[in-house]
C-alpha cells in the first residue's frame, strides 16, 4: 500500500462499517461496541499501520483538538502530576494540551489566553489560583470551555476540580492532637487564593472542634506557596515569641521553608517542633526528615479535569460541576508523640470528640 491506511482500509480488513471502526478505536466510545469486535478491529488496524488522522477530525467537527492550560509556575512539584492525567486523558480523544507559565502575572496571563483563542483551542483548563479573577468572566461570556483545577473561583460559576481540603486539614490536625499537640501553629498560604482561605479556614474549624481555642498569634501566612515564602512567615512566627509543638503548613514547600528556618534556630523537626505539609508532592519522602503530608490525589485531579474538559466541549449545556476528591494523611518521620510530661497537665485532658 503506497498510501497510509485509512478508516475504510480497517474496515474492510475487519469486516465492519467504518463507523464501528471509528467507535472502537475511540477509547471514550468503545464501550459501544462489542469487546470481541473492538479487539478485532484493533488488531486490523495495527496490522495496517492506520493512525487516526486528527487534522480531517478536526475539520470535520470545526474543532482544532487543542485545549490550552495556564499553570501559576511550572517548576512546582504539584503540578506535573496533574498535567500528566490530563495529557493521558486527552490521547484516548486525539487533544493536544497546550501549556503555557504565567509567573502569576495578570497581563502575562491576558497575553496568553488572547493567543490561546487566536489559536482557536477548544477549550482553557486554568490552575492560577487567584480568589478574584476577571478573566473567568471574560472567557465564560465569550462561551469557551472552562475548567479550573486545583482551585475554585469565588465568582463567576465555573466547573472545578479540587481535594476535599476541609477533610485533609482535619486529617492532619486529628493527627496531630493524637500525638498530644494542642500548641499547633499554621504557616497559611496567601489569602488572595481560594486554597489559602479554604485551609486556614480547616484549621481553625478542627481546632475549635476539637475544643481548643484558635490563637491569631499562631497563624502566619506566607506570601505564597513556596519555599523562600514559607521561611519567611515560619521566621515570623518565632519572632512573635509564642510556644508552639507542631505545624500544620500550606503546603510542602512552605513545609520545607519551615524546615529551613527551625534548623537555623536550633530547633530539630521533629524532635522540638512536628510538622505536617500538604500534597505530598514527589520527593516529600526524601526530606529530612522524611515529611508527613495528607496527600492529594493530584494524577487522578488532572484526569477528572479532562473528564469535564471534554465534557462542555461536546456539550454547550453541559452544567457546571464541583468534583472534590478525597485526600488522605501519610505520616512519616516529621512528626511524633509528645511524653505526659511535654503535654502538661491542663493540657493532657482528651479533646472534644472529633465526629465531624
Amino acid at each position: 500500500m503506497n498510501r497510509p491506511p485509512t478508516l475504510r482500509d480497517v474496515a474492510e480488513k475487519a469486516n465492519v462499517h467504518t463507523s464501528t471502526v471509528s467507535r472502537a478505536l475511540n477509547e471514550r466510545t468503545q464501550d459501544m461496541i462489542n469487546p470481541i469486535t473492538v479487539k478485532r478491529v484493533r488488531a486490523a488496524a495495527d496490522a495496517l499501520g492506520y493512525q487516526p488522522n486528527s487534522l480531517a477530525r478536526g475539520l470535520k467537527t470545526r474543532r482544532t483538538l487543542t485545549v490550552g492550560m495556564l499553570i501559576p509556575d511550572l517548576t512546582n512539584p504539584l503540578f506535573p502530576p496533574i498535567v500528566r492525567g490530563i495529557e493521558d486523558r486527552f490521547r484516548a480523544s486525539d487533544y493536544t494540551l497546550l501549556l503555557a507559565n504565567t509567573d502569576q502575572d495578570t497581563s502575562r496571563e491576558r497575553q496568553i489566553i488572547g493567543v490561546m483563542q487566536a489559536r482557536h483551542v477548544d477549550g482553557i483548563i486554568v490552575a492560577t489560583a487567584r480568589r478574584e479573577h476577571p478573566v473567568l468572566d471574560k472567557l465564560q461570556q465569550e462561551g469557551m470551555p472552562l475548567v479550573l483545577v486545583n482551585r475554585v473561583a469565588d465568582l463567576p460559576v465555573v466547573s472545578s476540580v479540587t481535594a476535599d481540603d476541609h477533610s485533609g486539614v482535619g486529617q492532619a490536625i486529628r493527627h496531630l492532637i493524637s500525638l498530644g499537640h494542642r500548641r499547633i501553629a499554621h504557616v497559611a498560604g496567601s489569602q488572595t487564593t481560594t486554597t489559602g482561605v479554604d485551609r486556614a479556614s480547616a484549621y481553625r474549624y478542627w481546632l475549635e472542634a476539637a475544643g481548643i481555642a484558635y490563637d491569631e498569634k499562631l497563624v502566619t501566612i506566607a506570601d505564597w506557596f513556596t519555599e523562600a515564602d514559607g521561611a519567611m512567615a515560619c521566621q515570623e512566627l518565632l519572632d512573635r515569641g509564642v510556644d508552639f509543638t507542631a505545624i500544620v503548613a500550606a503546603n510542602d514547600l512552605v513545609a520545607l521553608g519551615c524546615y529551613q528556618i527551625l534548623r537555623s534556630a536550633g530547633r530539630r523537626v521533629p524532635q522540638d517542633v512536628s510538622v505536617v505539609g500538604y500534597n505530598d508532592i514527589p520527593f516529600t519522602h526524601a526530606f529530612a526528615p522524611p515529611l508527613t503530608s495528607v496527600r492529594v490525589p493530584l494524577y487522578e485531579l488532572g484526569q477528572k479535569t479532562a473528564d469535564l474538559m471534554l465534557e462542555h466541549i461536546e456539550d454547550e449545556a453541559a452544567v457546571h460541576t464541583s468534583v472534590r476528591l478525597m485526600p488522605r494523611l501519610v505520616v512519616r518521620e516529621s512528626t511524633r508523640a509528645l511524653t505526659s510530661d511535654e503535654v502538661g497537665v491542663d493540657e493532657a485532658d482528651s479533646p472534644a470528640e472529633l465526629d465531624r
